[in-house]
């Protein structure tokens, strides 16, 4: 039974992708069901798809799960359930591959577009173990780490390139805890959909809220706000100068 229980689990352990979306297509869900991957273009998206499906067998995993593709976009259920399970889907995987599109060789990612959207802070957050990997699909700085989480010049790096604390950075939970933190945390940070500027930090936050598409980002903010001092009690967040949302006169536009 012990040697089920170590060596079982490790059999299913898979590797996610974070990355940024770009003007290409992106493979969905029907574009790859029941295709095998590498017979298939490498035209745009699909290329990245499948070089990180190399890059994850390449460090020993059978499974490997991205957004694009593993989510089935045409059903709205489907869609409500996987918002609100993605940070345990990159919080449970054994590695997270952090494609930067924009980044050369000998570049260095601070200035990176990764850096500056909405859903890849709790893709950052969630997991334990992470790579970075270069447009040409090297490994960041060619460093011989298993885990960027672990290396000191790497976090160093991070602390400067998101403004959050190294022990943040290297172990993360969701919560309510330093709420005012986390969402300055995103506060300079953009996603393509209003909305999902709110719905990319239920995860972040541990909240589960209805994800109502065509609704403004000012009232998905504005009830994520609402449920963070309604659970936590932490007004700290009411603390602004400026213009006042529509939604709520408390809170900041």
């Amino acid at each position: 039974m012990d040697l089920i229980h170590t060596n079982v689990p490790k059999h299913f352990q898979y590797a996610t992708l974070s990355h940024r979306w770009d003007e290409e297509v992106e493979p969905s869900l029907r574009d790859i069901e029941g295709h095998p991957i590498y017979g298939m273009s490498a035209k745009g998206g699909f290329g990245k798809l499948q070089a990180f499906c190399r890059v994850a067998l390449e460090w020993g995993y059978l499974w490997a799960w991205s957004d694009t593709c593993c989510i089935d976009k045409h059903s709205s259920a489907e869609v409500q359930e996987t918002i609100g399970s993605m940070f345990a889907w990159y919080q449970q995987s054994a590695l997270t591959i952090i494609y930067l599109a924009d980044v050369s060789d000998t570049g260095s990612f601070e200035c990176s577009e990764w850096f500056k959207r909405g859903w890849t802070l709790q893709e950052l957050l969630a997991p334990e173990s992470i790579l970075f990997y270069t447009k040409n699909w090297s490994l960041y700085k060619n460093l011989a780490s298993s885990n960027h989480k672990t290396d000191v010049a790497v976090l160093e790096e991070l602390e400067v390139a998101t403004g959050i604390e190294s022990r943040f950075l290297s172990k993360f939970s969701p919560g309510m805890d330093h709420a005012r933190s986390r969402l300055q945390w995103a506060s300079l940070r953009r996603t393509t959909r209003p909305e999902d500027i709110g719905y990319s930090l239920f995860g972040i936050f541990n909240l589960h809220l209805p994800v109502l598409y065509g609704e403004s980002a000012e009232k998905a903010l504005g009830r994520l706000l609402g449920e963070i001092i309604s659970q936590s009690g932490d007004v700290s967040v009411l603390d602004w100068v400026g213009e006042p949302s529509p939604f709520h006169s408390c809170f900041p536009a």
